[in-house]
């Protein structure tokens, strides 16, 4: 294989996708923060972006003092020269400088809160231990917490012993979530009911009528759009993001429009200028929350869970807010976004030891509610499954402890003699669980038990996940493809002890690769079971997560409303995002063991965080590396790009082909050439098991110019549904960042009817576009994660170039499994994106949080 043969020109960078496009899709960026590092940008694809934060010294800015500086004494003697104590820009940059020239402690700037009357924001300063933001009276998403709101909801997790808890959020906010599903990515409505888009107050300009003449309803929002020059299609998703009163709130707030999806700051401004006439203008207030509403969400949607105050601030201005300072003190002082400090990690340096007066550097961090609960909430969960793990004992046996009900469930109950009336249970020291406790207890085999199927395991890699597993609440398996067998052996093994588990995957491709694994596994320890399984046990042993997190598959939940299971395993750990984890994580009873397996080279997940990656620098459970190898060309191809080598590798078979394309319109036409003559003929592979795989859907040879040349080769058609005809290929997207691959079956009045993972699917009509339906014979990296095909072409244009990472390149030449073409346009930048540019990053907070739970956790062992 040779990796330069080809030239092209690289083209400007690709820009940052809109909230509409959580997947590939490439629009305008939201802003560049000073030196390149202000609001995200993003690939072509749209979904992993580079960092908005930048060097560890960056300027916190004046949006940082916002954080806890609102009165005088905070500011460090500026004084509060605005009006009702809120302090001017100039005083709040001080206070800041102040800090970083060592003059003033960091600590004082989040003590205190704003006085700014009528405030009911979450928080107006953050605590320093974890950067977590201490609740405002009154506010509703702190309910319960010394605020006047009323009581916080009662959720099971709010009852379970846990550790050290450094969050000031109820601890129940994500156990809601985990039962009412995912949270869109919009605002909620805008009547002050939610901490993204406070009620417009007193600042609020003139418009040119009042709301008594709207008519009601979407009729309403549809009338308020059309006298902004709004499309009125704009009406379902206005109602639908900002609530019953979208038109009252639109009429308002005009800028409101921002946070609809699909909608640009541009066109707000354009919107608003129409509504409010001569009293419009760059200065208003409401754009400016409006604008940080909306950069965080952009943020969000290139991975960021929060951004660094000065990069924000750098947004804010060239956007045109003529005093971001200001902006960001609002949005602080009014709920709408939440301050934290970093602690900054400097190489070499070793912390002060009984020295409260020495200060460690820090940044300052701004984010959104959801996403601080969210990263919050992973942070607790992980911890509390280390923190309420039982190391098992020669005295354990295998029988249910306190398990109602529960023999008729996956793994097996055991029978009256193994268990008995109780002789044999995990501690037999320990007390029986109150009958009112929603914890429930994990059975939990005997050492010698595990030390005996570590002994049957396939593989010492294997052997060691086992014997990790078997010791600690939460492990991180680490390994590439070839390695996805050990956590089968875990699964396999788990369920020959009687113990209920099952391995989560986030594609149906995903389950059946792991259900075949699971099934050649269960062999190794047919000696260990304590009955034998019936065939189609390994198939139920594997799962979707979606599917788990709904109740579609796997055992279901128990009456405390947690997942039956003593062990799960999710594959694929870099896809999780932080809400999918905190539902995850939340539905987890003590004492369940989880093990987060996956590449650690792969793309990102679609959604903020990187919550893999967090887990292994944080270094706060047991660590599994795999020595199982990839064989093969693709994978010896694929094992040297992970350690950032671009090998020429021997590919007697033609497994690694190098196509050369001088221009986008050649990518095309070589790609139509492989997908529908090459590949079948010579590699003996059919066109509808070749996936093609390119950077983004825009540009001459993305997604769609690739889709339309496809079908017209291979099903050429009218698009009489929707553009769609039967037997396109397509990508279904039930969710925002998650893709199915089908195919079309017909339509009708219900909507289009797909067939995804040999099951039938109707999409209603409605949704039938972009954002819900592609054509998919070309999908991104980023769709294509988690499953893998017979044959990959992976088309890089010229004007890929400066899309390309390390991670983006081995996750695409990954997904083949016995044949790769690639046809190469991007010359050199392919080898330097191998070699020096391994991902672009992510500003989260969860590692300093799982860190936390570290020191606590080793304080109160060497106390207790």
């Amino acid at each position: 294989m040779s990796t330069d043969r080809l030239s092209d020109e690289a083209a400007p960078e690709p820009t940052a996708p809109g909230p509409e496009t959580t997947e590939g899709e490439t629009a305008e960026a939201g802003t560049s923060g000073a030196e390149g590092q202000g609001a995200p940008g993003a690939d072509a694809s749209g979904v992993d972006a580079p960092g908005a934060p930048g060097a560890a010294g960056a300027d916190p800015g004046a949006a940082g003092a916002g954080a806890g500086s609102g009165g005088a004494g905070a500011a460090g003697g500026a004084g509060a020269a605005g009006q009702g104590g809120v302090p001017t820009a100039a005083a709040l940059a001080a206070a800041v400088r102040a800090v970083e020239s060592g003059e003033r402690s960091a600590d004082s700037f989040f003590t205190a809160r704003s006085p700014r009357a009528g405030s009911t924001g979450a928080a107006a300063g953050a605590r320093k231990n974890g950067g977590v933001p201490a609740p405002a009276a009154g506010s509703p998403e702190r309910a319960g917490q010394g605020g006047s709101a009323g009581p916080a909801p009662e959720t099971a997790a709010a009852d379970r012993p846990g550790p050290s808890d450094t969050r000031s959020g109820a601890p129940g906010s994500l156990q809601n979530s985990a039962q009412n599903g995912p949270q869109a990515h919009t605002h909620p409505a805008p009547n002050g009911d939610g901490p993204n888009r406070p009620a417009p107050a007193e600042h609020a300009a003139p418009h040119p009528a009042t709301t008594a003449d709207l008519a009601p309803g979407l009729d309403g929002v549809r009338q308020v759009l059309a006298a902004g020059g709004a499309p009125e299609a704009l009406a379902g998703k206005t109602a639908e993001t900002l609530g019953e009163r979208a038109a009252e709130a639109l009429r308002e707030d005009p800028w409101q429009l921002l946070s609809v999806p699909g909608v640009r700051p541009e066109q707000a401004d354009g919107f608003a200028r129409a509504l409010l006439g001569p009293a419009c203008g760059p200065d208003d207030e409401r754009r400016a929350q409006a604008l940080v509403g909306w950069l965080l969400e952009q943020a969000a949607l290139a991975g960021h869970s929060a951004l660094e105050a000065s990069a924000l601030r750098a947004a804010l201005a060239q956007r045109s807010v003529p005093d971001p300072d200001e902006a960001l003190q609002t949005a602080i002082a009014e709920g709408a976004v939440l301050v934290f400090q970093d602690a900054i990690e400097t190489p070499g340096a070793r912390p002060a030891a009984d020295d409260e007066d020495e200060e460690q550097p820090v940044r300052v961090l701004l984010g959104l509610d959801r996403f601080a609960m969210a990263e919050e909430s992973v942070a607790d969960g992980l911890a509390r499954l280390l923190n309420t793990f039982e190391e098992p004992s020669d005295a354990d046996g295998v029988a249910s402890v306190g398990d109602e009900g529960s023999g008729d469930d996956e793994g097996g109950a055991r029978d009256d003699e193994d268990g008995g009336d109780g002789g044999d249970r995990p501690d037999a020291g320990a007390p029986e669980p109150d009958a009112d406790s929603p914890v429930r207890p994990v059975r939990q085999p005997s050492p010698a038990q595990w030390e005996a199927a570590a002994t049957a395991a396939p593989s010492p890699s294997a052997a060691e996940l086992i014997r990790a597993a078997a010791h600690s609440g939460l492990v991180a398996h680490t390994g590439a493809e070839a390695a996805r067998a050990e956590p089968a052996a875990l699964i396999a093994a788990a369920r020959a002890l009687g113990l209920r588990a099952c391995g989560a995957t986030h594609t149906a491709d995903g389950r059946a690769r792991l259900s075949r694994q699971v099934a050649e596994a269960t062999e190794a320890f047919a000696d260990l079971a304590a009955a034998p399984g019936a065939p189609e046990d390994a198939a139920k042993a594997a799962v979707t997560l979606s599917g788990l997190l709904a109740g579609r598959e796997g055992p279901g939940r128990d009456a405390d409303g947690a997942l039956a299971l003593d062990v799960l395993v999710v594959l694929d750990a870099p896809q999780l995002d932080l809400e999918t984890a905190a539902m995850l994580v939340e539905s987890l009873t003590d004492g369940t063991r989880l093990v987060l397996s996956g590449d650690p080279g792969m793309l990102w997940s679609a959604g903020p965080g990187r919550l893999f990656a967090d887990v292994l620098a944080a270094r706060c459970c047991p660590q599994v590396a795999s020595r199982t190898p990839d064989f093969g060309p693709v994978g010896e191809l694929v094992s040297g790009i992970g350690i950032g080598e671009l090998n020429q590798v021997e590919a007697p078979g033609k497994e690694v082909v190098i196509v050369p394309a001088r221009d986008p319109g050649e990518a095309v036409h070589r790609t139509v050439q492989l997908v529908a003559d090459s590949v079948p003929r010579a590699i003996g592979i059919p066109a509808e098991q070749t996936q093609v795989i390119t950077v983004g859907h825009g540009g001459a040879a993305g997604t769609r110019a690739l889709n339309a040349a496809l079908k017209e080769r291979l099903n050429p058609g009218p698009g009489r549904f929707g553009g769609f005809d039967p037997g396109d290929r397509v990508a279904y997207s039930p969710a925002p960042g998650r893709i199915v691959p089908g195919t079309v079956t017909g339509a009708d009045a219900a909507g289009l009817h797909l067939e995804c993972a040999g099951a039938p699917v109707v999409v209603p009509r409605e949704r039938v576009g972009a954002d819900t339906v592609r054509h998919g014979w070309a999908i991104t990296a980023h769709q294509a994660v988690g499953t893998r095909w017979p044959a990959a072409v992976v088309v890089l244009p010229g004007d890929a170039a400066k899309g390309l990472t390390r991670a983006w390149v081995y996750t695409a030449f990954g997904r083949a499994e016995r044949h790769l073409s690639v046809v190469q346009g991007v010359d050199q930048a392919l080898p330097r994106a191998v070699a020096e540019i391994p991902a672009k990053e992510r500003t989260t907070r969860l590692r300093t949080l799982l860190q936390l739970h570290t020191v606590q956790a080793t304080a109160d062992a060497l106390a207790g």
